[in-house]
């Protein structure tokens, strides 16, 4: 089949999001056909280039979200009042406060009214996009007075969020260039029987303006859309959004929350990555008989020469505590060395490894400033008074003389610890379980889910628990390598590249067998023919003698329309003097 491969500031490029999973997606369903649609984030991002692509990406398309030129398009009296209307009702369900119940208070009536607003805004969506399809595009529109005007009306109009109602004009014009932004999938022409039309399945890489797109093919061509999120887009606009005004910050959650539910609602299928994923997509609407949990897909090869040691756990540095990841404020290294001061109390002789690079300028403050906590808590230590000082905190990066590679970095010590107090899915806690090693971690996003009972987990901003669950592992080794083991055949069983392709290949085929028939078949007089489409006509191959009228999806399936496959008494051949009628016992 052929996949339409929709993404955001990632695959193919060099850096991104979602590059390494989707990398490995492609390149392990080499039976498949796949067409890359990405939007890109940043000029940078472009000018790094792409990764080497596989031989069975046909088509790469790109186009920019950072940027957008005015198309030139002048658009006339009825196209403006379409615009209008469309643009006035999109805003207006953008800033509608929540619904209530209906006339008796029953939450058949809340339902319904959800149901009538979900209806109005992707109309609204969906009138803007048929607008942008006839006019060639809509980017000077979106940038128009008449838009702010018509989010001006629909934030004063009654009924309206009460933040929505203080907006100011620069508000105004913050949040409607977020929409214009946000809405230049519209303008693409990657919508033709050529482009996202000939695909048999759009596949988002992510939920927000990556599955625009796939929202559209589904709109003109009746593609059939899946949905992956492995961090929940609209979780990250809440988190970005915090500085904004309040107002501002209202109408983009609302705008945000009204396009998750849309792509939602029009899924196929939905593959969250992970529990706590999977609880923010019911929230926005999302139906659970939609939902399939696909957990991300990790190289377990590189960390095989350490999770195989025949020595496991007992190899290491049976006093060493090792934290691997990005040092940002989230990771809370802060409260990580002051339990490590108190594991210090009770064993004097543990040592603390931080290995990671800073993650932006913010990162880098704060690496600074963690370097200045340990060494403030744990002055240069000597055995005698004439040895150098040692501080037990060191701090490291990857590739440097000491830690070489990231599979040696979590052999250096006895026990991984994880301090966050915001994660969504635990990449270096699934990394350390793959290396074998017992695990201290904090109960955030889906660690509880990752992790299971193969390793000790404490609340959030909690040093003393931390560092109580810290001593136990390092004053018992034979748990330590009882829970590593464990650990270890949970990371091979769930967290595979293998097991991720296996499970979004049979997800491929699922959607195809039932996504409707978008063809017809005729009779000799040129008549449609009911259920002259087999099963079979979904699978790529010549199993009919029928053709198709030029629909031309699938694409194995294109032709012009001829006589239907005459259907006659089949005989089953059977070794013997006479042939025996299909159907009847042979003995």
């Amino acid at each position: 089949m052929r996949i339409g491969l929709l993404t955001e500031g990632g695959y193919p490029y060099v850096s991104g999001d979602a590059r390494l999973w989707c990398d490995r997606l492609v390149r392990g369903l080499g039976q498949h056909e796949f067409d890359i649609y990405a939007l890109s984030r940043s000029e940078r991002q472009e000018d790094e280039g792409w990764i080497e692509l596989p031989p069975q990406v046909s088509r790469v398309r790109t186009a920019p979200l950072w940027t957008a030129e005015d198309d030139g398009v002048v658009h006339g009296r009825r196209a403006r009042r379409r615009f209008a209307d469309a643009y006035g009702e999109l805003a207006t369900m953008v800033c509608a406060g929540p619904s209530g119940t209906g006339a008796a208070g029953s939450p058949e009536g809340s339902e319904t009214a959800h149901g009538v607003e979900a209806d109005r805004f992707g109309n609204a969506l969906y009138s803007l996009a048929e607008l942008a399809r006839d006019e060639g595009g809509l980017v000077g529109a979106l940038r128009s007075e008449v838009a702010v005007r018509a989010l001006e009306r629909a934030c004063r109009a009654p009924g309206a969020l009460r933040s929505a109602r203080t907006v100011r004009v620069p508000d105004l014009l913050a949040v409607a260039a977020h929409f214009e932004r946000a809405l230049r999938p519209l303008s693409l022409d990657w919508y033709e029987d050529d482009g996202l039309g000939s695909v048999d399945l759009c596949h988002a890489a992510a939920g927000g303006s990556a599955a625009l797109p796939g929202l559209l093919a589904h709109h003109f061509s009746g593609v059939p859309l899946l949905v992956t999120e492995y961090g929940v887009q609209l979780r990250a606009h809440y988190l970005a959004s915090t500085e904004a005004p309040p107002a501002v910050r209202s109408l983009l959650a609302a705008f945000h929350g009204r396009l998750a539910s849309e792509v939602y609602r029009r899924a196929s299928f939905i593959t969250p990555g992970n529990t706590h994923a999977r609880r923010w997509q019911e929230r926005c609407g999302a139906d659970r008989a939609k939902l399939r949990t696909v957990y991300p897909g990790m190289d377990a090869s590189r960390f095989a020469e350490v999770g195989e040691n025949p020595e496991g756990a007992a190899g290491a540095d049976p006093d060493t505590l090792v934290w691997v990841g990005r040092i940002e404020p989230a990771k809370d290294l802060i409260s990580l060395l002051h339990a490590f001061a108190e594991i210090r109390r009770e064993e004097p002789k543990t040592r603390l490894r931080i290995v990671g690079a800073a993650a932006g300028a913010e990162g880098t403050a704060y690496l600074g400033h963690c370097k200045a906590l340990a060494a403030q808590l744990f002055p240069d230590e000597a055995e005698g008074v004439h040895a150098v000082g040692d501080n037990p905190v060191s701090f490291e990066e990857i590739g440097g003389p000491e830690v070489p590679s990231l599979a040696e970095a979590y052999a250096a010590g006895a026990v991984v610890v994880l301090s966050s107090v915001v994660e969504g899915f635990p990449i270096s806690l699934v990394e350390a379980m793959f290396c074998g090693r017992a695990t201290v971690s904090t109960d955030v996003g889906a660690v509880v889910e990752v992790i299971g009972g193969t390793g000790l987990v404490v609340p959030p901003r909690n040093p003393r628990a931390l560092a109580e669950a810290c001593v136990a592992l390092l004053r018992d080794p034979e748990r330590r390598e009882r829970l590593g083991a464990a650990a270890r055949a949970r990371a091979l069983e769930l967290f595979t590249v293998e097991q991720n392709i296996a499970a979004f290949h049979g997800i491929y085929l699922e959607i195809v067998s039932h996504s409707p028939v978008r063809r017809v078949v005729v009779d000799e007089a040129g008549e449609p023919l009911p259920f002259g489409v087999p099963a079979e006509a979904h699978v790529p191959g010549r199993w009919t003698e029928s053709r198709l009228m030029a629909a031309g999806r699938p694409r194995w399936a294109a032709g012009a329309p001829v006589r239907a496959t005459v259907t006659v008494p089949a005989l089953q051949v059977v070794p013997g003097p006479q042939a025996v009628p299909a159907g009847e016992g042979v003995r």
